[in-house]
């Protein structure tokens, strides 16, 4: 497989400048509308052609609740792509037929006939993706490789995490994916966690993503990738590291928002069940000593218990005595038992799948219904399944809109799923190099983000304009046939021979790529907006000459650019 995670080959300054040009243009047509207009039947209309007079678009009024279908699909998924909505509507005689089909078809992908892209992932020449972690560890580490083939193994499960978003039917694992990758995050480009980063994307995430909440707690403690980010390898009695204990309290389980801080452990708090009703220091750092010993053999990366390094005496986390001399490995394991029993973690979990599902301030009755789920099941193998039914068959899922924007990597999946790409990186990835560049520029490059916390998901971090910007940048790359010179194809997505025939009328046109953009038409004035630009001055009811004017086809596509751009396709 060529290397694909490197600088631009073919995108020439000259080039990205033409872009930044036409992006300009894009924003600037999405923010006004034109009040003149050229006589019927006048001179040539350009593609990119400035408005004289304009008047300020709002684009800040609340947007109107779509159908359950584009919920469904931009929520549980990544976006729709052509069919998907007429799939999704053939489930039921209702929306909440239709909701409640295919939520119990996402929740159990593994029923899902996802073949065809099995298939093609099989015919792509991966090299690391069925590798067990003996294999990884012997190939890309011990066998002291150059740079590019160590990290080969994180090269690929980028560009897969890419694939499937695009390509896959198991929408919802996908999503499940990115949001369990941010929720334990590692940096995945380290030194030493590139090469086994197939494992953890693998055997700890998505093995886990449906199933029991303290089985993947453990998976995550004993991965080499977790215990090289926060140092719990060289945690020893003689040299304790807090750095996993803490994050292990603070994000992985019961929140920040059950800490009490150096208060001491008898002053807490106990709840009916006699348990903490949060935790402080003391916890951390009884909890810091019971995972001494926790580490990996270096000569082939699996987890390995070291007794030697471990604080063989008594504890004390959440006011229990913990005892001395226990078998291998009980005293972390106690912990994990725990916290992954306590209502606080269910609650702080609960949080945050209702705010990747549903909106950054979920509702709280909704918050603790799940919680309180996630707790009474805490035992159950299928656990987290039972809480995701619980928060997408909630009435807060089917009624809330606008509330979340995508971040970057749904915004660049969502718009490669709606243009239809269907060639995107599977067979040739050859070009992926542009695409990568601007696509990092955006600011969530995949297993990149160094500090614990993951990447944020509140709409107010990623509405910048820097953000913005790029997010224009790869919208116009993406339907412009002029910034692909060199590649084996002319453009990403054949929009003309995507459109009908009998669609030709900038009306038409606009209506029919908003629907297949979005799933409904565009809101506002942003579809006049639109329209305008179809028409360039002319009757927005007669024909354009799409299929022999070259300039026309330059507008339409980059009229689909403007829908990628506009405030609705933002929306999730």
């Amino acid at each position: 497989m060529a290397q694909i995670h490197s600088s631009p080959k073919t995108l020439t300054r000259r080039e990205l400048l033409r872009g930044s040009a036409a992006v300009a243009s894009t924003a600037a047509l999405l923010s006004t509308l034109p009040n003149t207009a050229l006589a019927e039947g006048g001179g040539p209309a350009h593609a990119m052609r400035t408005p004289e007079n304009a008047r300020i678009v709002d684009t800040t009024a609340a947007p109107p609740l779509p159908s359950a279908a584009v919920i469904a699909l931009n929520r549980m998924g990544f976006g729709p792509r052509p069919g998907d909505i007429d799939a999704f509507n053939a489930l039921g005689s209702t929306d909440d037929a239709r909701l409640a089909a295919y939520v119990a078809q996402q929740l159990n992908p593994a029923a899902i006939d996802d073949s065809a892209f099995e298939s093609r992932v099989a015919a792509a020449g991966f090299e690391t993706l069925n590798k067990s972690l003996a294999q990884l560890w012997a190939d890309h580490v011990a066998a002291d490789p150059d740079y590019s083939y160590r990290m080969l193994p994180i090269e690929e499960i980028e560009v897969m995490a890419f694939n499937r978003a695009l390509h896959s039917k198991r929408q919802l694992l996908e999503v499940l994916a990115d949001f369990w990758h941010n929720h334990f995050n590692v940096y995945g480009w380290d030194y030493e966690i590139g090469p086994v980063f197939v494992h953890y994307d693998r055997d700890v995430i998505r093995a886990n993503a449906l199933g029991n909440f303290r089985q993947m707690l453990e998976a995550v403690a004993k991965s080499p990738a977790m215990l090289v980010y926060l140092n719990n390898r060289s945690n020893s009695g003689g040299n304790p590291n807090e750095n996993f204990a803490r994050e292990l309290f603070e994000l992985h389980t019961m929140g920040a928002e059950n800490y009490m801080g150096v208060m001491s452990q008898s002053a807490v708090p106990r709840n009916g069940n006699g348990q903490p009703v949060a935790y402080v220091d003391e916890d951390v750092y009884g909890a810091t000593t019971c995972f001494t010993g926790w580490t990996f053999d270096r000569d082939t990366g699996e987890f390995y218990y070291d007794p030697t390094m471990h604080f063989n005496y008594q504890k004390v986390v959440f006011g229990e005595v913990i005892p001395p001399d226990q078998l291998p490995e009980k005293d972390g394991k106690d912990v994990l038992d725990m916290l992954a029993a306590h209502p606080g973690t269910g609650k702080h979990i609960a949080r945050q799948l209702c705010r990747r599902f549903i909106s950054d301030s979920p509702p709280e009755d909704l918050v603790n219904q799940v919680g309180a789920i996630f707790t009474a099941q805490k035992d159950a193998p299928d656990q987290l399944k039972q809480v995701m039914e619980a928060i997408l068959l909630s009435a807060a899922f089917k009624s809330t809109w606008g509330e979340k924007i995508k971040r970057p990597f749904e915004f660049a999946a969502g718009a490669l799923r709606a243009l239809n790409t269907d060639h995107f990186f599977l067979v040739d990835t050859t070009p992926t190099n542009n695409f990568f560049w601007l696509y990092q520029a955006m600011g969530q490059e995949l297993f990149y983000m160094h500090v614990p916390t993951g990447y944020p998901d509140d709409k107010e971090d990623w509405t910048g304009s820097g953000s913005m910007l790029f997010r224009w940048r790869l919208a116009n790359w993406l339907v412009d046939d002029s910034l692909n010179l060199g590649t084996a194809y002319d453009y990403w997505s054949d929009l003309i021979a995507q459109t009908p025939s009998n669609i030709r009328t900038p009306n038409a046109l606009v209506d029919f790529w908003s629907n297949r953009v979005l799933g409904r038409a565009l809101t506002g004035s942003n579809r006049q907006t639109a329209v305008d630009f179809m028409a360039q001055g002319r009757n927005p009811d007669f024909d354009l000459p799409l299929d022999t004017d070259g300039d026309t086809q330059e507008r339409l596509r980059s009229m689909v650019g403007l829908i990628l751009n506009s405030p609705d396709f933002q929306w999730r």
